[in-house]
């Protein structure tokens, strides 16, 4: 067994016995023009052999597997017990026998720097960076054993361990590799960034430097001059002002010291050493195939390398290679989910969309480049974006402020010029009647029809109906009724504020509208809580389903044998037969349904039975629909004392009732289209079980890991495809723990947006209005429906309500959200039931604290955090 492997033994294949650091210095030992210091790694081998001798090792770290990651006693006092025991046990006498051989070659007297090389290190994909330990300057055969005993402890540190859980890493598969160089004494030191580290331009070499030995960067304890090269050029110099560097000590170690008064303002590096490292960043870049963050050294005019690894927070680029310029805008923040999706999920969904979508980190994004290149559509794209997301519009501004990013194109591009804007409808209910029941006839004719299928033509099947799926979205006279109703709530806003100075009253129009899915969803699980109500024994069942989770199975079989529990399954699966195809992130196929997962709605319930009084659904609507007539009422008399005002009232009441028409149609095409999807994901499970039970697949979930050509594929040839499952969930946990940007561009330069607003209050986080009122309550950041725990009169904060958060609407105070739009439907919904709501705004659930009192400004989008905690609240229209 090897214990001991010189750098040039090892690359980045062999990050298993070399650890992440160890793997990539060995790679960057076979980079043309680069200098590594010269040293070997005391392998994952070594590790293992030292830690079957320590007692109680396994014991110790079952213990810290149980652990939860929020527990931070927990894990503070079993990862201390656990370095404990390795540094007190030591170098087992074979491995020190191969260290202290290895440095028998480098003389009696070298200085060496003993860094930790975990195995689950500097991967492309999570980059562990100041996980674990480095000593420096070390000299002596004792003082090198004793540092390497550290770095294997260090693998236990609070911070390591809880990144592992964070990440879903498990602590028994990572191993500690030590990597022992001889020492640089540098005359100064930094890191090199291959991409823009602020905005991930990947055409931007940042490079930021100090005199001595860069660990003072690292730590922050010092000021660095940061560079940046483009195309050759130094093209931003921030030169520090520098009061004290880390220099290597005479006797071991490090210590710090003055710098010079005359060297304080001086530029650490000459624009011919900036260019010199730049270039061989890109050289280091294009060896590994990914940007890269280095950590160099300056010795003399001398360059050296002491680590290379991916950088893995920029956002991936879509795999477009045509060598033009592209600006992407998000789609998951015009559907309200940003989440990370599954490759069976995207292509589904690019399959149903008619827009061109690109994916990147399990996002879609548009390609708008010729739509703003192209004068006819460049204004109405904007302006459509910016109504919808202001910081999206406000992003694309600074784009078309730039020549670099879109040309000046024609009409004639692909694109081309803007059809006029349809007819607004008169003011028809049958209308939306016969839409919607054409869209449940083509539901059925599917359910039918999709029985039986199976193999390849199950495969084809599904294709197929996904036109009629499209025809259906995309039917003129749908998109009429759409648009007639924004369109009537965009002239009410607009002239009852000319004519009357009225802000906001669609708001209040748009209260109980009919037809509108999703809010009768939201009232129908108070319908349930009425059902349950009166069965004691569920309701406290329900209670400890909702304290602790539960499997669904066992929850149903469980909820059966109690009393009342029979009734109580019925009020839910009668809830279910309706709304069951829904979810949170419902426009990814793959999301387990609430028909799948019954248990996500039962905090909900236990909420509704808890907090409001029986018949409350059919209270709430009508107390809506009660404030909408009045305010209609009060509306048209006071236009009728206007100049003209027999004319101002009459149009007026036409685009109330076209607004009260339509707006609730507004939520049922993406209702028509998760229902589709639906009956397409209980198809292909069943395929898929099929294939599990052919050998084909492991689970029947990894179907979700193939996107729906390649499915279709593996059903007809039955090839194996594990090891690209594997990579494909590796991938998605990491991309789950990215942000999409709004708009980027395929240099992956993020394009931020602002409000560029003046009438917001000293310290309000600002937002976009889209639902009337001002309201004080206690904030609940929530990140998930399930777990979500609120009184009458909370405000939800989160980062996004798709349809399956409106059950939580019942009982707020307020909304605020860090994405969204006018017409996304949390803010429909927030309108129809009167709850004042902000969304768009940037790290509201960063910001803004569980717990504390905020006040919602939904008239004029802002946000304020109140000082301290006091009374006030206003609750929201009770039943």
């Amino acid at each position: 067994m090897n214990y001991v492997l010189g750098l040039g033994e090892v690359g980045r294949e062999q990050g298993a016995p070399a650890g992440g650091k160890g793997a990539n210095l060995g790679e960057l030992t076979r980079v043309a023009g680069t200098r590594v210091p010269d040293g070997f790694c005391v392998t994952a081998d070594a590790f293992t052999r030292a830690m079957d001798a320590v007692p109680s090792f396994g014991d110790l770290l079952d213990r810290l597997s149980l652990l939860d990651p929020d527990d931070r006693d927990g894990i503070r006092v079993a990862s201390g017990t656990l370095r404990d025991s390795i540094e007190d046990h030591g170098v087992p006498d074979d491995v020190a026998g191969a260290v202290l051989a290895a440095l028998g070659g480098f003389g009696g007297d070298a200085a060496f720097a003993v860094r930790s090389s975990a195995t689950a290190e500097d991967l492309p994909t999570a980059s562990f960076a100041g996980q674990q330990d480095s000593y420096l300057n070390v000299s002596g055969r004792d003082q090198i054993l004793r540092c390497v005993t550290r770095c294997w402890a260090s693998l236990f540190t609070e911070r390591a361990v809880a990144y592992r859980m964070r990440n879903g890493f498990d602590h028994r598969q990572v191993r500690m590799a030590v990597v022992v160089q001889k020492m640089v004494f540098p005359d100064a030191a930094g890191v090199m960034f291959t991409a823009d580290p602020v905005t991930s331009d990947r055409t931007v070499v940042s490079v930021e430097a100090v005199f001595g030995l860069g660990e003072a960067l690292v730590s922050g304890s010092v000021n660095p001059d940061v560079y940046s090269v483009r195309a050759g050029d130094v093209v931003t110099r921030a030169v520090a002002r520098k009061r004290h560097a880390l220099w290597a000590a005479p006797t071991g170690g490090t210590r710090v010291r003055e710098v010079e008064p005359e060297r304080r303002n001086i530029p650490v590096l000459s624009d011919a050493q900036i260019l010199r490292l730049a270039r061989l960043g890109r050289d280091i870049e294009a060896h590994f195939g990914c940007p890269q963050d280095i950590e160099w050294c300056l010795v003399g005019d001398d360059f050296r390398v002491v680590q290379s690894r991916p950088v893995t927070t920029l956002f991936p680029l879509p795999a477009v290679r045509d060598g033009e310029k592209h600006v992407y805008v998000s789609v998951g923040h015009q559907q309200m989910m940003t989440d990370a999706m599954k490759p069976l999920g995207i292509s589904v969904w690019q399959l149903t969309s008619p827009a061109p979508m690109r994916d990147a980190g399990g996002r879609l994004f548009v390609d708008v480049t010729a739509a703003l290149s192209a004068p006819a559509t460049r204004a109405a794209l904007v302006e459509g974006l910016g109504r919808s997301d202001p910081l999206i519009g406000d992003a694309l501004h600074t784009v078309l402020a730039r020549a670099d990013l879109v040309g000046s194109g024609t009409d004639e591009q692909p694109g081309g010029p803007v059809p006029d804007a349809p007819d607004l409808l008169d003011a028809d209910p049958e209308v939306v009647t016969e839409l919607i029941a054409h869209a449940e006839a083509s539901l059925d004719a599917l359910q039918r029809e999709i029985r039986g299928r199976s193999g390849t033509a199950l495969l084809d099947f599904i294709e197929s109906d996904i036109q009629e799926l499209r025809r259906l979205l995309f039917d003129p006279r749908s998109l009429r009724v759409i648009t007639s109703a924004m369109e009537s709530a965009r002239w009410l806003g607009a002239h009852l504020h000319e004519w009357l100075g009225e802000r906001n009253a669609a708001d209040t129009l748009a209260q109980s509208v009919p037809r509108n899915v999703t809010s009768e969803m939201g009232l129908a699980l108070l319908d349930v809580a009425d059902a349950i109500r009166p069965y004691p024994e569920v309701v406290e069942f329900l209670r400890h389903v909702a304290r602790s989770g539960g499997d669904d199975e066992r929850f149903r079989r469980e909820l059966g044998e109690i009393p009342g529990g029979r009734q109580a399954e019925a009020a839910i699966d009668e809830y279910l037969a309706e709304y069951g195809m829904r979810c949170a992130g419902e426009v990814d196929i793959t999301r387990p349904r609430w028909s799948e997962r019954p248990t996500a709605l039962v905090p909900v319930i236990v909420g509704n039975v808890e907090n409001f009084a029986p018949g409350a659904a059919r209270r709430r609507f009508e107390h809506g629909r009660r404030e909408a007539e009045e305010k209609t009422r009060e509306l048209l008399g006071r236009l009728r004392t206007l100049p003209d005002g027999n004319r101002k009232a009459d149009e007026t009441e036409r685009m109330i009732d076209r607004l009260r028409a339509f707006s609730g149609y507004r939520e049922y095409p993406k209702y028509a289209m998760v229902s589709r999807y639906f009956v397409y994901k209980r198809a292909l499970s069943a395929e898929a079980e099929r294939l599990v039970h052919a050998g084909v697949l492991r689970h029947r979930d990894d179907i979700f890991y193939l996107r729906f050509e390649e499915l279709r594929d593996i059903v007809r040839t039955h090839r194996e495809c594990d090891a690209l499952v594997r990579e494909r969930k590796d991938l998605f946990r990491t991309y789950t723990s990215l942000t999409p940007p709004r708009v980027f561009t395929s240099d992956g330069e993020v394009i931020v947006g602002e409000y560029r607003r003046e009438d917001v209050p000293d310290g309000a986080l600002t937002g976009m209005p889209v639902s009337a009122g001002v309201v004080e309550g206690r904030a609940r950041v929530v990140d998930d429906m399930a777990k979500a725990d609120l009184e009458p009169g909370d405000i939800l904060v989160t980062a996004y309500t798709d349809p399956s958060w409106t059950p939580l609407f019942v009982s707020i105070g307020g909304l605020v959200t860090e994405v969204g739009g006018l017409m996304t439907h949390g803010a429909v919904v927030a309108r129809e039931y009167g709850v004042p709501a902000v969304v768009g705004v940037q790290h509201a659930t960063g910001t803004i604290r569980d717990g504390s009192l905020i006040r919602v400004n939904g008239t004029d989008g802002y946000v304020e955090i109140m000082p301290e905690a006091g009374t006030g609240r206003d609750a929201p229209p009770g039943p």
